[in-house]
Formats: C-alpha cells, structure tokens, sequence
C-alpha cells in the first residue's frame, strides 16, 4: 500500500534549515554577531567586555549539549529508569544555573524549591490524565518546557526581589522597627519587584498568533499536524507556563522574604537584621 503523500507542511519540514556547511556558517555569524555587539556596548552588569565570553560560550555549549541530546534521547526513552535519569539531570542543571544568577553563595541551592514547587504538579497532573503518557518521549519536551519556564520566573523573581531588598534596605528596617515582623518588611518592598518576572510570560500569551508564533505550534505544523492542533497544543503549554511561573515566582519570594535565599551582606549587618528592633 502506497504511503500517503507528505501535505505542504511536513515537505516544508524537510528542507527547513537543511544541515550544512551553510547552515553552519550563518550559525557562526549570528553567534559572533551578538558576540560583538554586547562586547562593544559593554553590555554588563560592570560596564566591562567579559560577559561577552559568556554569550559566546554559551552558543558553543549549546551547540554540545543539542547534539549530545540529539544522540541520546532516542535511546533513552526505551527504559523507564533512564528517561528518569534524564529528567533528574534537567531539574539539577536548571536548580546550579537558576541559583547561581540569582545569588554567588551557598543559598543557590534552595532554587531547587521554586522551580519543583511549579513543575512537579504540572507533570503530576498530566501524566495522572493522561494526556502525556509517561513512557512516550512527549514528556522530555513537555517537562524540559515547563523546567525552562520556572528557571526563567525564579532567575528574575529572585535577582529582582534581591536588587531591590538591597536597594531599600532602609525601608525594610524602618518597617521592622514600626514593629512589623521581618519576612512582611521584606516581602513590602520585595513583592512589587519581584512580580515584574511574570511579565514575559504574560506578554507571550498576550501577544500568540499577532506578534510570535511559539516553537511548540510551528514545530507541529512543520511536522504535518493541523493547524487547529497545532494551537490547541501551544495553548496548552502556555496556560502551563503561567501556572508554572506563577508558583515559581510566589515560592522564590517567599524564600527571599524568610532569609533563606540572601546575598552575602557587610559583617554584623545579617545578624543584626535577623535580631530585628
């Protein structure tokens, strides 16, 4: 029996960014682009050069790390046991990187909470429906999208509750002295800024289908689903993110409000916050 014909779409899918020495060029350009664009705007938390070393490493590593992934997951997915493997090494990874942008000392780790706090229930209830079957390999893309979504929300949560504790650190100790307790003087101050990480995410949703079309629907119609599928799966998943963000964004504020997620502070000054008035 002949094989059905490939509609527009999925024959688009096959010469969509073909792999070659062309493809590889323009990779090259594009990455030393912004490389040379944030060295000359100095586009750094210090004014200086160095986070262009970042930017390019992180092309260069990203380039690894795709076509590591691109080798292993086909062969992961057969076992049960490895394709858990392999989601405990995406929420570890996004855990150090989340934890380390939003503070240098030994608190990172306490990221781990924020962005589990918004995942795991996600995961949970999908996999308890039925809509993402838990041996397919639909749930290491569908995991990786939300694991993604609440490292980004818990990174700018954190960095921005944090910046702005340190910045009006005065009005936090104006309000423990007006009797307030600390994690509230905190929270004060904190909340606002910290709110501004669901911002993206909102603006994403907001803007599907008039400004962006999101990976997950162009992704489908390339592969040859319909187009209506295509926008009841992206609705999906950016429903999810929201959700995801959400309690992400609440737990690391929360976090930043008790003290257990803290930037190192001039000797004394810790101590002396945490006694209060």
């Amino acid at each position: 029996m002949p094989a059905p014909p490939a509609t527009p779409l999925a024959a688009d899918a096959q010469v969509l960014l073909p792999v070659g020495g062309t493809l590889a060029a323009v990779l090259a350009v594009l990455l030393a682009v912004a490389v040379t664009v944030v060295a000359c705007a100095r586009l750094s938390d210090d004014g200086s050069r160095g986070r262009a070393r970042s930017v390019a490493a992180a092309g260069v590593r990203a380039a690894v790390q795709l076509v590591a992934v691109s080798l292993l997951i086909g062969w992961v997915v057969r076992s049960g046991w490895l394709l858990l493997a392999f989601l405990a090494l995406m929420y570890a990874v996004a855990v150090r990187t989340a934890g380390r942008r939003v503070t240098p000392n030994a608190t990172w780790w306490w990221a781990a909470v924020p962005i589990a706090a918004g995942v795991f229930p996600v995961v949970a209830a999908l996999l308890l429906t039925g809509l993402v079957p838990a041996g397919g390999i639909a749930l290491v893309p569908v995991t990786g999208i939300l694991i993604g979504g609440a490292l980004t929300a818990t990174v700018l949560g954190g960095r921005r509750a944090l910046d702005e504790l340190a910045v009006r650190r005065g009005e936090v100790e104006a309000g423990m002295a007006l009797g307030l307790p600390d994690r509230d003087a905190r929270l004060e101050v904190a909340r606002p800024a910290a709110s501004d990480a669901l911002l993206p995410g909102l603006d994403q949703t907001r803007t599907v289908g008039l400004v962006t079309l999101p990976g997950a629907f162009v992704g489908m119609l390339l592969g040859g689903a319909s187009p209506l599928l295509a926008g009841v799966v992206q609705l999906f998943v950016l429903v999810a993110l929201l959700a995801v963000q959400a309690v992400a964004v609440a737990a690391v504020l929360e976090l930043v409000a008790r003290g257990r997620l803290h930037r190192d502070e001039p000797d004394g000054a810790r101590e002396r916050r945490d006694q209060g008035p």
